[in-house]
């Protein structure tokens, strides 16, 4: 997906961190080392959030609830709502939590999420979006993200992404149906940097909450959840805005790519 310049599975961002000094072992498309299977392995992730929505307090040392500082952004005019909390004795992580409304079905949404090797397309930052490996409900992502600043320089990470795709779920209560895509970071800038997506369509003919445009059938909420800590030479605290900023580029650019896929379609279909 991507990170925040890695941001579309993933996408959270590898733009965001700046570009370290390596040895020979620097990473470059051309010099990319991946371990074994046996050292990146596909072991189940175990996260620590249950869900991409909506945003709960985070459980803190002792497992209780803490309110914790907290930082939210809303912009109306997309539906999309974000948070950052600070985690109870971790001050370099960060919890973040974004959502987007979407005027596309579900499926529309899902089939922007996993074109993988055409995120790069879409998503501003992310100059390369490189399938390694795919297996049934898996991916493994290569993502290069690059980002201008002043003067001449540039932000530039890379990392690599395993990608976990989940089955359909029906949501009897709502008259819902949800699915997620788990990923987290293998190899690259950041010490953790794992999460995921979830698309979430209500059939607005039942739904008693949300804003339905007149003939529409479906609400459909593209949510986003990373837990990220950026490796010891780099605190979070220098890259927070940035990131933030690019969580809410990356979704808004899904939600604009997944109507347009639905407006191609609408027209095919007629």
């Amino acid at each position: 997906m991507a990170m925040p310049s890695t941001a579309s599975c993933c996408f959270a961002s590898s733009s965001s961190s700046p570009r370290p000094t390596h040895t020979a072992a620097s990473w470059t498309p051309a010099r990319i080392r991946l371990g074994s299977r046996s050292a990146l392995s596909r072991s189940p992730l175990r996260l620590s959030f249950s869900s991409a929505e909506p945003a709960p307090d985070v459980a803190g040392d002792d497992g209780e609830y803490t309110d914790r500082e907290v930082e939210e952004d809303r912009d109306e005019r997309y539906g999309f709502e974000m948070e950052v909390r600070k985690l109870p004795g971790k001050k370099n992580r960060r919890l973040v939590r974004a959502r987007v409304r979407v005027g596309a079905p579900l499926q529309a949404v899902w089939a922007t999420l996993t074109d993988y090797e055409g995120l790069a397309g879409f998503i501003p930052g992310l100059s390369e979006c490189r399938l390694l490996d795919q297996d049934k409900a898996f991916a493994r992502l290569y993502q290069v993200g690059e980002q201008d600043l002043a003067l001449g320089f540039k932000f530039n990470a890379k990392g690599t992404i395993d990608c976990y795709e989940g089955e359909m779920e029906l949501l009897p209560e709502s008259g819902g149906r949800r699915r997620e895509i788990a990923f987290n970071m293998v190899e690259g800038d950041f010490k953790v940097f794992e999460g995921k997506w979830s698309v979430h369509e209500v059939d607005g003919t039942t739904d008693k909450g949300g804003e339905i445009s007149a003939g529409q059938e479906f609400q459909t909420t593209l949510s986003y959840v990373v837990e990220l800590e950026p490796k010891l030479w780099v605190p979070v605290r220098l890259l927070e805005g940035r990131i933030c900023k690019e969580i809410k580029t990356n979704l808004v650019c899904i939600r604009e790519e997944a109507e347009r896929v639905q407006r191609l379609q609408g027209t095919s279909d007629n």
